[in-house]
């Protein structure tokens, strides 16, 4: 028995600027940005996972602070489709659409993110 739950209740990702980078993950999320600016430097998004949020925070960005690896995959009922979305939206592509399955792409901040049939 453990007092640590096996829930993770949010994902910090490091941004240089909150309000362009709220603006610009609701966006990809088909969210409205409505959500609050917390102490100038925090974002957090709820994401339709049980009380999972998406943590913006510019506080912990500084140069070489973003995640070269994906540390999160969003899902998509539709690979090709979600593939050509984020390419309409000018989204930087690091990889084409791997396996059938998932691609790569970066944040405005450089973050490595996936997108994953699910």
């Amino acid at each position: 028995m453990s007092i640590i739950l096996s829930k993770v209740g949010a994902i910090f990702i490091p941004v240089s600027n909150i309000s362009e980078a709220r603006e610009w993950y609701c966006s990809i999320l088909g969210l409205e940005p409505m959500f609050d600016i917390i102490a100038g430097h925090l974002c957090c998004i709820p994401l339709d996972n049980n009380g999972l949020n998406l943590v913006l925070d510019s506080k912990i960005h500084h140069g070489d602070s973003y995640f070269r690896t994906p540390i999160v995959h969003f899902n998509t009922d539709d690979i090709h489709m979600a593939y050509q979305f984020m390419k309409d939206r000018k989204v930087e592509l690091v990889t084409d659409i791997e396996n059938g399955h998932w691609f790569n792409f970066k944040d405005p901040d450089g973050n490595m993110l996936m997108i994953c049939k699910c």
